[in-house]
């Protein structure tokens, strides 16, 4: 779909170009964004041979093993499910032509080169990325405490429960007690959608 007239078009090459939104529906990864979920595209390199979607919901990867190849391996890494972490930037040197942007998820480290007149767009989506992991490490630390608090809470309900008392109907509310509690708790602190975070810091 994406051949070499699309790529001349939009002057790709090894080195990565951001694409501007209007020429999304141009790249092979909007295929696979799920338009039908409301996920969005917020940012999107592409060289010759990869293509680096960044959506609300997840990092869409189209790895390419050359620009003369059309296979293509496709990898969908959710931010809910493959935390981000390590995030560097590389600004360029005097002689340099790209700057890099660097991070891991999935257990995979990504190094993208970007040509350096997207400086100010790679800015952008170092500062996305740089807050989405800093949300998803706080979200983690929150609900393991919580976690840790439910369970001393049982603990000493369990302790304090008089032998007459109906312990089976005791369980079945603490039970139910904690399911919901857990679940209000993976609601707020197991964010999957961060479209508000690309709204603010990635500028159009």
């Amino acid at each position: 779909m994406f051949g070499k007239v699309a790529a001349d078009m939009l002057g790709l090459s090894d080195v990565g170009s951001v694409i501007k939104p209007e020429d999304y529906n141009k790249v092979d990864a909007d295929d696979y964004v799920m338009h039908e979920d409301q996920e969005k595209i917020y940012f999107l390199i592409k060289s010759k041979t990869d293509e680096y979607c960044f959506t609300n919901l997840a990092l869409i990867h189209l790895d390419g093993t050359s620009a003369m190849s059309k296979k293509r391996t496709l990898r969908r890494l959710s931010y809910s499910t493959h935390p981000i972490s390590n995030v560097l930037m590389e600004t360029a040197g005097t002689v340099d032509l790209d700057v890099e942007l660097k991070f891991s998820m999935g257990g995979i480290a990504y190094s993208i080169d970007v040509h350096k007149k997207f400086i100010e767009d790679v800015k952008d989506i170092y500062k996305s990325l740089l807050r989405i992991a800093e949300i998803s490490h706080e979200n983690e630390i929150a609900l393991n405490q919580a976690g840790q608090s439910l369970n001393l809470a049982s603990t000493a309900l369990g302790r304090g429960t008089p032998k007459e008392v109906d312990l089976a109907g005791q369980f079945k509310a603490l039970n139910q007690a904690a399911f919901d509690w857990l679940t209000d708790a993976r609601k707020q602190y197991h964010l999957k959608d961060y479209g508000f975070v690309f709204e603010r810091y990635i500028g159009r």
